[in-house]
Protein backbone atom coordinates (compact mmCIF):
# COMPACT_ATOMS: atom_id res chain seq x y z
CA UNK A 1 0.00 0.00 0.00
CA UNK A 2 1.30 3.40 -0.89
CA UNK A 3 0.78 6.20 1.05
CA UNK A 4 0.81 10.04 -1.13
CA UNK A 5 1.60 12.97 0.36
CA UNK A 6 0.48 16.14 -0.78
CA UNK A 7 2.58 18.94 -2.18
CA UNK A 8 1.65 21.70 -0.10
CA UNK A 9 -0.90 22.06 3.33
CA UNK A 10 -3.31 24.63 1.97
CA UNK A 11 -3.17 27.20 4.63
CA UNK A 12 -6.94 28.95 5.42
CA UNK A 13 -6.98 32.59 5.08
CA UNK A 14 -6.95 34.70 8.51
CA UNK A 15 -8.90 37.71 6.06
CA UNK A 16 -11.27 38.85 4.29
CA UNK A 17 -11.59 42.15 2.27
CA UNK A 18 -15.27 41.10 1.14
CA UNK A 19 -16.85 44.21 -1.18
CA UNK A 20 -20.27 45.54 -1.64
CA UNK A 21 -20.99 43.21 -4.78
CA UNK A 22 -20.04 40.15 -2.55
CA UNK A 23 -16.42 39.64 -4.10
CA UNK A 24 -14.36 37.91 -0.95
CA UNK A 25 -10.89 38.72 -1.36
CA UNK A 26 -8.61 36.73 1.00
CA UNK A 27 -5.18 36.84 2.90
CA UNK A 28 -3.23 36.70 5.87
CA UNK A 29 -4.50 39.02 8.59
CA UNK A 30 -2.22 41.82 10.17
CA UNK A 31 -2.86 44.41 13.10
CA UNK A 32 -6.46 44.32 15.36
CA UNK A 33 -8.46 41.20 14.69
CA UNK A 34 -12.15 42.42 14.17
CA UNK A 35 -14.34 43.78 11.69
CA UNK A 36 -14.62 47.59 9.99
CA UNK A 37 -16.34 49.12 7.46
CA UNK A 38 -15.64 51.89 4.70
CA UNK A 39 -14.69 52.93 1.70
CA UNK A 40 -11.49 51.25 -0.35
CA UNK A 41 -9.22 53.58 -1.75
CA UNK A 42 -5.54 53.26 -2.98
CA UNK A 43 -2.11 54.70 -2.12
CA UNK A 44 0.54 55.50 -4.39
CA UNK A 45 2.89 57.17 -2.03
CA UNK A 46 6.64 55.16 -1.42
CA UNK A 47 7.13 57.00 2.05
CA UNK A 48 5.30 57.80 5.18
CA UNK A 49 2.90 54.88 5.96
CA UNK A 50 2.21 55.93 9.53
CA UNK A 51 1.37 59.31 8.56
CA UNK A 52 -0.96 58.09 6.41
CA UNK A 53 -2.75 55.64 8.65
CA UNK A 54 -3.21 58.58 11.36
CA UNK A 55 -4.64 61.36 9.10
CA UNK A 56 -7.94 62.08 10.01
CA UNK A 57 -8.99 62.38 6.13
CA UNK A 58 -8.48 58.80 6.05
CA UNK A 59 -11.47 58.17 8.93
CA UNK A 60 -14.24 55.64 7.11
CA UNK A 61 -11.52 54.62 4.65
CA UNK A 62 -9.36 51.21 4.15
CA UNK A 63 -6.00 52.47 1.97
CA UNK A 64 -5.04 49.23 -0.16
CA UNK A 65 -0.68 50.37 -0.33
CA UNK A 66 0.45 50.23 -3.87
CA UNK A 67 4.20 49.91 -2.48
CA UNK A 68 5.04 46.57 -2.03
CA UNK A 69 7.92 47.56 0.70
CA UNK A 70 5.71 48.70 4.18
CA UNK A 71 7.38 48.72 7.64
CA UNK A 72 10.59 49.01 7.17
CA UNK A 73 11.28 51.84 9.09
CA UNK A 74 8.96 50.71 11.70
CA UNK A 75 6.63 52.71 13.87
CA UNK A 76 7.12 55.54 16.41
CA UNK A 77 5.15 57.82 18.65
CA UNK A 78 6.35 60.94 16.34
CA UNK A 79 4.83 59.64 12.82
CA UNK A 80 1.48 60.52 13.48
CA UNK A 81 -0.73 63.10 12.06
CA UNK A 82 -3.75 63.50 14.32
CA UNK A 83 -4.09 65.07 17.60
CA UNK A 84 -5.39 62.67 19.36
CA UNK A 85 -4.33 59.68 19.31
CA UNK A 86 -6.51 58.18 21.83
CA UNK A 87 -9.84 58.93 19.07
CA UNK A 88 -7.86 56.72 16.36
CA UNK A 89 -9.08 59.11 13.57
CA UNK A 90 -8.08 57.85 10.48
CA UNK A 91 -8.03 54.70 8.45
CA UNK A 92 -10.05 51.98 9.67
CA UNK A 93 -8.26 49.63 7.48
CA UNK A 94 -5.25 48.71 5.80
CA UNK A 95 -4.22 46.27 2.92
CA UNK A 96 -0.67 45.21 1.73
CA UNK A 97 0.42 43.33 -0.66
CA UNK A 98 3.45 41.59 1.20
CA UNK A 99 3.99 40.56 4.97
CA UNK A 100 5.45 43.81 6.97
CA UNK A 101 9.03 43.69 6.97
CA UNK A 102 10.53 44.13 9.95
CA UNK A 103 12.14 47.37 11.35
CA UNK A 104 15.76 48.82 10.11
CA UNK A 105 15.95 52.73 11.51
CA UNK A 106 17.28 54.44 14.56
CA UNK A 107 13.83 55.76 15.08
CA UNK A 108 12.09 52.42 14.71
CA UNK A 109 10.28 51.74 18.13
CA UNK A 110 8.30 49.27 17.57
CA UNK A 111 7.06 46.84 14.77
CA UNK A 112 4.27 48.17 12.34
CA UNK A 113 2.37 45.00 13.32
CA UNK A 114 2.51 45.76 16.55
CA UNK A 115 1.48 49.69 15.86
CA UNK A 116 -0.98 48.22 13.98
CA UNK A 117 -2.48 46.42 17.12
CA UNK A 118 -2.58 48.94 19.08
CA UNK A 119 -3.97 51.56 17.64
CA UNK A 120 -7.00 49.15 16.32
CA UNK A 121 -6.63 49.23 12.70
CA UNK A 122 -7.81 46.01 11.05
CA UNK A 123 -5.26 44.87 8.55
CA UNK A 124 -4.39 41.96 5.78
CA UNK A 125 -1.11 41.32 3.50
CA UNK A 126 -0.68 38.27 0.73
CA UNK A 127 -3.21 39.93 -2.07
CA UNK A 128 -2.81 41.11 -5.58
CA UNK A 129 -2.81 44.48 -4.76
CA UNK A 130 -2.33 45.43 -8.70
CA UNK A 131 -5.29 43.99 -9.60
CA UNK A 132 -7.49 45.63 -6.44
CA UNK A 133 -6.30 49.27 -7.77
CA UNK A 134 -7.11 47.94 -11.10
CA UNK A 135 -10.74 47.37 -10.01
CA UNK A 136 -10.54 50.66 -7.91
CA UNK A 137 -9.61 52.41 -11.11
CA UNK A 138 -12.38 50.63 -13.15
CA UNK A 139 -15.37 50.73 -11.24
CA UNK A 140 -14.46 53.40 -8.65
CA UNK A 141 -13.86 53.11 -5.14
CA UNK A 142 -16.11 50.44 -3.27
CA UNK A 143 -17.76 49.94 0.05
CA UNK A 144 -16.23 47.00 1.74
CA UNK A 145 -16.18 45.46 4.87
CA UNK A 146 -12.23 44.12 6.23
CA UNK A 147 -12.60 41.43 8.93
CA UNK A 148 -9.32 39.21 10.68
CA UNK A 149 -9.95 36.51 12.83
CA UNK A 150 -6.50 34.26 13.65
CA UNK A 151 -8.67 31.18 13.62
CA UNK A 152 -10.07 31.72 9.93
CA UNK A 153 -13.43 31.78 11.05
CA UNK A 154 -15.53 33.76 9.26
CA UNK A 155 -19.45 34.42 9.05
CA UNK A 156 -18.96 35.30 4.90
CA UNK A 157 -22.82 35.88 4.52
CA UNK A 158 -22.56 38.42 7.46
CA UNK A 159 -19.90 40.04 6.14
CA UNK A 160 -21.49 40.82 2.61
CA UNK A 161 -24.44 41.70 4.32
CA UNK A 162 -22.54 44.30 6.33
CA UNK A 163 -20.55 45.40 3.31
CA UNK A 164 -23.69 45.60 0.57
CA UNK A 165 -25.83 47.93 3.76
CA UNK A 166 -23.26 50.52 4.50
CA UNK A 167 -24.12 53.50 3.10
CA UNK A 168 -20.67 55.22 2.15
CA UNK A 169 -19.32 58.64 2.83
CA UNK A 170 -21.60 60.48 0.48
CA UNK A 171 -23.94 62.78 3.09
CA UNK A 172 -21.80 61.36 6.22
CA UNK A 173 -20.47 64.44 7.95
CA UNK A 174 -17.37 62.43 9.61
CA UNK A 175 -15.79 65.96 10.76
CA UNK A 176 -18.02 65.70 14.34
CA UNK A 177 -16.17 62.92 14.83
CA UNK A 178 -12.96 63.32 14.67
CA UNK A 179 -12.51 67.14 15.15
CA UNK A 180 -11.03 68.79 18.88
CA UNK A 181 -13.35 68.28 21.89
CA UNK A 182 -12.16 71.90 23.12
CA UNK A 183 -9.61 74.66 21.94
CA UNK A 184 -5.96 74.20 22.66
CA UNK A 185 -3.14 75.84 21.81
CA UNK A 186 -0.35 74.70 19.38
CA UNK A 187 3.47 75.79 19.81
CA UNK A 188 5.32 73.11 17.79
CA UNK A 189 7.08 73.86 15.29
CA UNK A 190 8.58 71.66 12.59
CA UNK A 191 11.33 68.29 12.88
CA UNK A 192 14.76 69.03 12.21
CA UNK A 193 17.81 66.78 12.44
CA UNK A 194 19.70 65.82 15.25
CA UNK A 195 16.96 68.36 17.09
CA UNK A 196 14.04 66.97 16.62
CA UNK A 197 10.57 69.03 17.11
CA UNK A 198 11.14 72.60 18.36
CA UNK A 199 8.74 74.69 20.04
CA UNK A 200 7.71 78.53 19.05
CA UNK A 201 8.48 80.23 22.34
CA UNK A 202 8.39 83.97 20.77
CA UNK A 203 5.12 84.19 18.43
CA UNK A 204 4.37 87.01 16.14
CA UNK A 205 0.94 86.41 14.65
CA UNK A 206 -1.88 84.68 16.21
CA UNK A 207 -3.97 82.14 14.13
CA UNK A 208 -6.68 80.59 14.99
CA UNK A 209 -7.25 77.10 13.07
CA UNK A 210 -10.77 75.49 12.48
CA UNK A 211 -9.91 71.44 12.80
CA UNK A 212 -12.18 69.37 10.50
CA UNK A 213 -9.55 66.76 11.45
CA UNK A 214 -6.39 69.07 11.06
CA UNK A 215 -2.94 67.13 10.41
CA UNK A 216 -0.19 68.07 13.28
CA UNK A 217 2.23 68.73 10.00
CA UNK A 218 -0.12 71.99 9.42
CA UNK A 219 -0.05 73.46 12.68
CA UNK A 220 4.05 72.96 13.20
CA UNK A 221 4.27 74.68 10.07
CA UNK A 222 2.32 77.07 10.80
CA UNK A 223 4.09 77.74 14.35
CA UNK A 224 7.27 77.31 12.65
CA UNK A 225 6.73 80.58 10.63
CA UNK A 226 5.88 82.51 13.67
CA UNK A 227 2.13 81.82 14.80
CA UNK A 228 0.65 80.97 17.95
CA UNK A 229 -2.03 78.61 16.97
CA UNK A 230 -5.05 78.51 18.59
CA UNK A 231 -7.03 75.03 17.66
CA UNK A 232 -11.22 75.42 17.85
CA UNK A 233 -13.53 72.36 17.32
CA UNK A 234 -15.24 72.02 14.25
CA UNK A 235 -18.69 73.19 15.26
CA UNK A 236 -16.66 76.52 16.84
CA UNK A 237 -19.18 79.90 16.12
CA UNK A 238 -18.07 82.63 14.07
CA UNK A 239 -18.81 84.99 16.89
CA UNK A 240 -16.63 82.89 18.81
CA UNK A 241 -13.35 82.62 16.13
CA UNK A 242 -13.29 86.77 16.09
CA UNK A 243 -13.59 87.21 19.59
CA UNK A 244 -10.15 85.77 19.59
CA UNK A 245 -8.31 88.16 17.63
CA UNK A 246 -6.83 86.25 15.05
CA UNK A 247 -4.76 87.77 12.62
CA UNK A 248 -5.13 84.95 9.96
CA UNK A 249 -8.14 82.00 9.68
CA UNK A 250 -7.01 78.32 8.89
CA UNK A 251 -9.35 76.08 7.28
CA UNK A 252 -7.80 72.00 8.21
CA UNK A 253 -8.71 69.16 6.18
CA UNK A 254 -11.33 66.31 7.39
CA UNK A 255 -13.03 63.79 6.16
CA UNK A 256 -16.06 62.60 4.91
CA UNK A 257 -18.68 64.57 2.63
CA UNK A 258 -17.83 68.38 2.32
CA UNK A 259 -21.73 68.96 1.56
CA UNK A 260 -22.51 67.01 4.56
CA UNK A 261 -19.87 68.51 6.91
CA UNK A 262 -21.06 72.19 4.97
CA UNK A 263 -24.80 72.26 7.02
CA UNK A 264 -22.95 74.10 10.12
CA UNK A 265 -19.35 74.58 8.53
CA UNK A 266 -20.33 77.04 6.14
CA UNK A 267 -22.81 79.88 7.47
CA UNK A 268 -19.39 79.81 9.79
CA UNK A 269 -16.97 80.87 7.05
CA UNK A 270 -19.81 83.13 5.58
CA UNK A 271 -19.55 85.29 8.48
CA UNK A 272 -16.22 85.20 8.82
CA UNK A 273 -15.42 86.63 5.33
CA UNK A 274 -17.15 89.66 6.30
CA UNK A 275 -14.46 91.13 8.20
CA UNK A 276 -10.68 91.66 6.12
CA UNK A 277 -8.74 88.34 8.37
CA UNK A 278 -6.69 86.49 5.98
CA UNK A 279 -7.88 82.96 5.02
CA UNK A 280 -6.43 79.95 3.76
CA UNK A 281 -7.75 76.45 3.37
CA UNK A 282 -6.34 72.87 3.03
CA UNK A 283 -8.33 69.69 1.31
CA UNK A 284 -11.65 69.62 2.90
CA UNK A 285 -11.04 73.54 4.25
CA UNK A 286 -10.61 74.08 0.88
CA UNK A 287 -14.23 72.52 -0.17
CA UNK A 288 -15.54 74.04 2.85
CA UNK A 289 -14.43 77.52 1.69
CA UNK A 290 -15.78 76.56 -2.24
CA UNK A 291 -19.12 76.22 -0.73
CA UNK A 292 -19.29 78.91 1.32
CA UNK A 293 -18.28 80.86 -1.58
CA UNK A 294 -20.83 79.72 -3.87
CA UNK A 295 -19.34 76.46 -5.89
CA UNK A 296 -20.56 72.82 -5.72
CA UNK A 297 -18.49 69.51 -4.91
CA UNK A 298 -18.45 66.28 -6.42
CA UNK A 299 -17.85 62.61 -5.77
CA UNK A 300 -14.63 61.77 -7.77
CA UNK A 301 -14.68 58.00 -9.36
CA UNK A 302 -11.14 57.17 -7.73
CA UNK A 303 -9.62 59.86 -6.06
CA UNK A 304 -6.48 61.58 -4.97
CA UNK A 305 -4.57 59.62 -2.83
CA UNK A 306 -0.90 59.52 -3.53
CA UNK A 307 2.70 61.88 -2.84
CA UNK A 308 3.35 62.01 -6.78
CA UNK A 309 0.45 64.01 -8.49
CA UNK A 310 1.45 66.89 -10.13
CA UNK A 311 -0.27 70.00 -10.16
CA UNK A 312 -0.01 73.59 -11.68
CA UNK A 313 0.17 76.69 -9.84
CA UNK A 314 -1.59 79.54 -12.48
CA UNK A 315 -0.29 82.33 -10.57
CA UNK A 316 3.48 81.31 -11.10
CA UNK A 317 2.84 79.06 -14.00
CA UNK A 318 4.87 76.31 -12.26
CA UNK A 319 4.15 72.56 -11.68
CA UNK A 320 4.68 70.71 -8.45
CA UNK A 321 4.70 67.38 -7.23
CA UNK A 322 2.01 67.61 -4.42
CA UNK A 323 0.79 64.82 -1.62
CA UNK A 324 -3.06 64.12 -2.18
CA UNK A 325 -6.11 62.95 -0.25
CA UNK A 326 -9.14 63.68 -1.04
CA UNK A 327 -12.71 61.56 -2.43
CA UNK A 328 -14.37 64.53 -3.23
CA UNK A 329 -13.76 67.99 -5.62
CA UNK A 330 -14.38 71.68 -6.02
CA UNK A 331 -16.59 71.20 -9.39
CA UNK A 332 -14.55 74.21 -11.51
CA UNK A 333 -17.73 74.60 -13.29
CA UNK A 334 -19.59 75.95 -10.42
CA UNK A 335 -16.97 78.39 -9.87
CA UNK A 336 -18.10 82.13 -9.39
CA UNK A 337 -17.02 85.18 -11.19
CA UNK A 338 -15.57 86.27 -7.70
CA UNK A 339 -13.93 83.29 -7.70
CA UNK A 340 -10.27 82.31 -9.70
CA UNK A 341 -9.22 79.03 -9.98
CA UNK A 342 -4.92 78.79 -8.90
CA UNK A 343 -4.39 75.56 -9.65
CA UNK A 344 -5.51 72.16 -11.27
CA UNK A 345 -4.56 68.55 -11.30
CA UNK A 346 -2.29 67.76 -14.34
CA UNK A 347 -3.78 64.28 -13.86
CA UNK A 348 -7.14 64.79 -14.83
CA UNK A 349 -7.65 69.15 -14.79
CA UNK A 350 -9.73 68.80 -11.47
CA UNK A 351 -9.98 71.87 -9.37
CA UNK A 352 -6.42 72.33 -7.01
CA UNK A 353 -6.88 75.54 -5.62
CA UNK A 354 -8.64 78.87 -5.48
CA UNK A 355 -8.57 83.18 -4.45
CA UNK A 356 -11.21 85.18 -3.57
CA UNK A 357 -10.53 87.97 -6.37
CA UNK A 358 -9.58 90.78 -4.78
CA UNK A 359 -9.38 89.61 -1.12
CA UNK A 360 -6.69 87.93 1.28
CA UNK A 361 -8.78 84.51 0.99
CA UNK A 362 -7.62 81.47 -0.85
CA UNK A 363 -7.54 77.37 -0.65
CA UNK A 364 -5.67 74.39 -1.92
CA UNK A 365 -6.49 70.58 -2.53
CA UNK A 366 -3.47 69.18 -2.08
CA UNK A 367 -1.39 68.58 1.24
CA UNK A 368 1.42 70.78 1.19
CA UNK A 369 2.33 70.07 4.54
CA UNK A 370 2.74 66.33 3.71
CA UNK A 371 5.49 65.24 6.69
CA UNK A 372 6.80 62.49 4.53
CA UNK A 373 7.77 64.72 1.54
CA UNK A 374 7.23 66.12 -1.14
CA UNK A 375 7.64 69.81 -0.04
CA UNK A 376 7.30 71.48 -3.42
CA UNK A 377 3.85 73.15 -1.65
CA UNK A 378 5.38 74.49 1.73
CA UNK A 379 5.65 78.31 -0.36
CA UNK A 380 2.06 78.48 0.22
CA UNK A 381 2.32 78.51 4.24
CA UNK A 382 4.67 81.59 3.47
CA UNK A 383 1.90 82.87 1.19
CA UNK A 384 -0.51 82.80 4.24
CA UNK A 385 1.80 84.53 6.72
CA UNK A 386 2.56 87.28 3.62
CA UNK A 387 -1.18 87.83 3.56
CA UNK A 388 -0.82 88.31 7.39
CA UNK A 389 2.69 90.51 7.31
CA UNK A 390 0.88 92.76 5.28
CA UNK A 391 -2.20 93.45 7.19
CA UNK A 392 0.92 94.23 9.86
CA UNK A 393 2.57 96.52 7.38
CA UNK A 394 5.40 94.04 7.46
CA UNK A 395 7.96 92.82 4.62
CA UNK A 396 7.25 89.71 3.10
CA UNK A 397 9.06 86.77 3.05
CA UNK A 398 10.43 85.08 0.38
CA UNK A 399 8.10 82.55 -0.88
CA UNK A 400 10.74 80.18 -1.72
Amino acid sequence: MTHSTAAWTPTPPTALLVLADGTEIEGTGLGAEGIAVGEVCFNTALTGYQEILTDPSYAGQIVTFTFPHIGNVGANDEDIEDLTPAKRAGAVGAVFKSDLTDPSNHRAGEHLNDWLKRRGVVAMCGIDTRALTALIREKGMPNAVIAHARDGVFDRAELKRRAAEWPGLVGLDLAREVTSGQSSTWTETPWRLGDGYGRQDAPTMHIVAIDYGVKRNILRLLAGLGAEVTVVPATTTAEDVLAMHPDGIFLSNGPGDPAATGDYAVPVIRELLKSDIPVFGICLGHQMLALALGARTVKMHQGHHGANHPVKDHTTGKVEIVSMNHGFAVDSASLPDTVEETHVSLFDGSNCGIALKGRPVFSVQQHPEASPGPQDSHYLFRRFVNLIRARKNEPALAER
